[in-house]
């Protein structure tokens, strides 16, 4: 997304190939313009500047969103106030293979957002409020980080944070939004503007045995495009035939 399962596109799908990490502490310059990088490995880096100076992220941008999560998770978890890693990173964190390409999406409750974004100043991150009113965006290293409070039109709740399983981002582990609610929110975001079950079937194949797709069905039950997406499964065999609804 912009994937902040709510109403943007989902990366496309693709293996993450890996490369050298640095320490999170780099990460930051709260002083600098968003874009241009540092040269690494000859070619400009996401995060750095183009004369050398500043912080440079991995030239692989798929590294170096996961350094960004790592950074943001750190300081979320330092807050003591209850979060969730979300969208394309929650589903790489849950072993999904996808291509990270546009940036790292946190759930957090709105009466938090104070500290939070208090708590990300603090370590340097620049806070950016947009005009949409369910979340924050910020940046780190040059790379975008949304702070969600509201997954496809549902407000983010403690009782959400609660089932976040706790997994390993590269070296760091922090909440992760369960499968059964990742799997949720996406299909929600879906609409007829937005409605690529391509990024979708990988995710629905590599979760499909974590996921309850009872409740999914519940919750999702109205959705025309769910649904649909739903009934595709039966057909590749991901669900068994008969187990999802029909429009």
């Amino acid at each position: 997304m912009n994937l902040r399962d709510g109403p943007s596109a989902d990366p496309s799908v693709g293996a993450a190939q890996p490369s050298p990490s640095r320490p999170a502490d780099r990460l930051t310059d709260p002083g600098r313009a968003d874009t241009g990088g540092s040269a690494h490995g000859g070619e400009v880096a996401p995060g750095g500047t183009d004369d050398g100076s500043g912080p440079a992220l991995p030239s692989d941008h798929t590294q170096a969103i996961l350094e960004t999560t790592k950074e943001v998770g750190a300081v979320l978890k330092a807050s003591g106030r209850p979060f969730a890693l979300v969208g394309s990173v929650a589903a790489y964190a849950h072993g999904i293979p996808v291509r990270l390409q546009h940036d790292t999406d946190f759930a957090v409750r709105q009466e938090d957002a104070d500290v939070v974004t208090g708590a990300l100043r603090e370590r340097g991150i620049r806070i950016m409020d947009p005009p949409e009113d369910w979340l924050v965006k910020a940046h780190a290293g040059g790379e975008q980080i949304d702070l969600i409070f509201s997954l496809a039109g549902r407000p983010v709740t403690s009782e959400l944070l609660d089932r976040a399983q706790t997994l390993p981002v590269d070296s760091v582990h922090m909440p992760v939004l369960a499968p059964s609610d990742l799997m949720t929110a996406r299909l929600l975001a879906l609409s007829e503007h937005h409605c690529d079950f391509g990024t979708l079937l990988p995710m629905a194949r590599g979760l499909r045995e974590r996921v309850d797709w009872s409740r999914v069905r519940e919750e999702t039950g109205g959705a025309p495009m769910a649904m649909a997406f739903l009934y595709l499964l039966e057909l590749l065999d991901v669900l068994p035939h008969g187990d999802a609804p029909h429009a």
